[in-house]
């Protein structure tokens, strides 16, 4: 908790903080931290959809346990629920050093990959940094920074023997400082994607980069529900394609993309965010009588 109390003096220009709510705070995000319940070992995802099992050196926040962080400490707009998240055993969620892969699965049905090969990635940054342009009316009246796509941190790739996409963005929010890494992971399944998404400051890039293989190597889909088991006379086909999935739209029928940007979730806040969040979120409750407790 060290870390968050160095943020804290860095965040002087906001908040004048006194010695003795430095040391409230940290007794505050202490006791927080220690009432997590981090899991190890073999973890059944929900609805069946396959086993993870965390792998050495993470510990792994049950879907209650994420869903509170990502939105409640976080600040992050409300989205689909997840699945869960798994963290370095070694940093604490309030951490400025904190980062995390969030666990998502989107039922959309069997994504074809045909496409994987004829993508202009360079041409599909563009449509993104414009669609997120576009985005950001809709994201200021809801009461969130606006977002601006400063470019890849690590540009798509297919994996088309594992039916592994993966690839990295890096975005600006608002006036902050410093920018995130918004690192998308996408296992292709029979009936939809198991998603890992990774936030984190730019600076964490190469541990998340370094983690990629272990933790893809730590999921497995149940029989039945991977790649292979697709049964094209009872499975629905998705819409989107290997390039839909990287630009976060969907082609309707009428050949018009879909904008979902308005809904953007599970984005960390830019470098020094995380810890600012939780910094609000201490104030805000510290100044109420009343302490949500987290159930797992």
């Amino acid at each position: 908790m060290k870390n968050v109390i160095a943020l804290l003096l860095c965040m002087s220009f906001m908040h004048t903080v006194s010695a003795n709510e430095m040391d409230s705070a940290k007794l505050f995000f202490d006791s927080l931290e220690a009432s997590f319940k981090y899991q190890q070992g073999q973890i059944i995802l929900e609805d069946g959809i396959g086993t993870l099992n965390v792998p050495k050196g993470f510990r792994y926040l049950d879907a209650a346990q994420a869903d509170y962080v990502i939105h409640d400490l976080w600040g992050n707009p409300h989205g689909q629920g997840t699945l869960g998240m798994i963290v370095p055993e070694d940093i604490g969620i309030t951490d400025e050093r904190s980062w995390a892969f969030i666990i998502t699965y989107e039922e959309m049905g069997y994504v074809k990959d045909d496409d994987a090969g004829d993508i202009d990635y360079d041409e599909l940054l563009k449509e993104i940094q414009s669609d997120a342009a576009a985005a950001n009316e809709e994201r200021v009246k809801e009461g969130y920074e606006s977002i601006s796509i400063i470019g890849w941190a690590a540009k798509p790739y297919y994996d088309s023997e594992k039916k592994v996409l993966h690839w990295a963005k890096e975005i600006k929010f608002g006036e902050t400082e410093g920018t995130t890494l918004n690192y998308n992971v996408r296992i292709l399944g029979r009936k939809g994607v198991l998603v890992l998404n990774a936030v984190s400051s730019m600076m964490e890039l190469p541990d998340v980069q370094k983690n990629i293989e272990p933790v893809l190597a730590s999921f497995s889909y149940a029989d039945g529900n991977k790649y292979a088991d697709f049964n094209p006379d009872i499975d629905d086909v998705a819409a989107w394609t290997i390039g839909g999935l990287v630009a976060g739209k969907v082609l309707a029928k009428a050949g018009i993309f879909a904008l979902l940007l308005k809904n953007i979730k599970l984005i960390a806040l830019a470098i020094g965010g995380v810890a600012t969040a939780a910094w609000r979120w201490y104030k805000k409750k510290t100044e109420t009588p009343t302490v949500r407790n987290i159930e797992s």
